[in-house]
């Protein structure tokens, strides 16, 4: 794999996080956003895919401390850890619905005026937390700009 290669799936990825707050600050905001549209789990959104899998390989570089990309990791668990807080707020199951809501899924609900407030706080600490991961991503894509192109041709 070539270095250029390896920096645009990193560049991907990392657009990709990008678009995925913006699509939970929609949420905050009043859009319709269906439930699926933001995956809440770590490992399904596509940041997360390229993490577990091409980003993978990037533990190997000799310039890129392994607490880096924990510390990445650990970051983007706790992003999707705040969002799930939001998540529920807007798609709690409705105690009263009855037995083929239920079975169908849940339905977006709309936030009391106190939840709304809750989920904002939630986001704000969700938009801090991007800040810190992006800011390890750009010192990941540094190292990695760094290196030279043997090195990585070596590492897949």
């Amino acid at each position: 794999m070539e270095k250029e290669h390896v920096l645009e799936h990193l560049r991907a990825a990392k657009a990709a996080h990008i678009k995925w707050v913006q699509k939970a600050k929609l949420l905050i905001n009043g859009l319709n956003i269906e439930e699926g549209v933001i995956p809440v789990d770590s490992t399904e959104c596509k940041f997360g895919k390229w993490f577990y899998s091409d980003g993978q390989i990037l533990n190997a570089l000799s310039n890129n401390p392994l607490e880096c990309m924990q510390q990445i990791e650990s970051l983007h668990f706790n992003l999707h850890d705040m969002y799930l807080k939001i998540f529920t707020i807007y798609f709690s199951e409705d105690k009263k619905a009855g037995f083929f809501a239920k079975l169908f899924g849940m339905k977006r609900k709309e936030p009391t005026p106190s939840e709304l407030e809750l989920a904002k706080g939630y986001y704000n600490e969700l938009e801090i937390i991007s800040k810190e991961l992006l800011d390890e991503i750009n010192r990941l894509e540094r190292r990695l700009i760094a290196v030279s192109e043997e090195k990585i041709k070596s590492l897949v």
